[in-house]
């Protein structure tokens, strides 16, 4: 295939996925992840521990002979751990070409907002606020949006990368 030809159908795609979030509850409040960074969804795995990493690296599991750093999406967020069971899933996501395992109790939908129902975060002065790039609106609903670039900063993704 010709270089142009490839270019416009990566387009194409990353257009089809424009506006499109997994969603996925974390005790009372629902968040969306952009659906461009989410590469699968399983169920959750044994997890080998790992020493020496933050808590909320829960540790990591081979996934078809890759190993991916999973990551505990309630413990990032300074939530109360949950056992996990049979509703709780890992959502597989890609950031800077390094696989990531966010563990969340469960996943909701995959949801289109349009552009003009989210909104930027208020400037409370909390940190969990960095991990949140927007909210969006979807009926009487709130989803907080997550920015994937941030959840982990550059100094824990180098840390996470060295598993791969």
């Amino acid at each position: 295939m010709d270089r142009p030809m490839e270019e416009e159908l990566l387009e194409q795609q990353e257009d089809t996925q424009k506006g499109r979030f997994l969603t996925f509850p974390l005790g009372n409040e629902s968040y969306g992840i952009e659906i461009q960074y989410v590469t699968e969804i399983i169920g959750i795995q044994p997890i080998t521990e790992v020493p020496e990493l933050p808590e909320y690296i829960r540790g990591i599991i081979n996934l078809r002979g890759k190993i991916i750093p999973v990551m505990d999406a309630r413990i990032r967020f300074k939530k109360p751990f949950l056992e996990y069971n049979d509703r709780t899933c890992v959502i597989v996501i890609d950031v800077n070409e390094v696989a990531i395992g966010l563990i969340v109790d469960s996943v909701s939908e995959v949801i289109s907002i349009a552009e003009e129902n989210i909104v930027s975060t208020p400037s409370i002065q909390q940190i969990n606020n960095r991990y949140i790039k927007g909210i969006g609106k979807v009926g009487n609903e709130v989803k907080l949006l997550l920015d994937c670039e941030k959840i982990l900063n550059e100094q824990e993704l180098d840390e996470v990368a060295n598993f791969e």
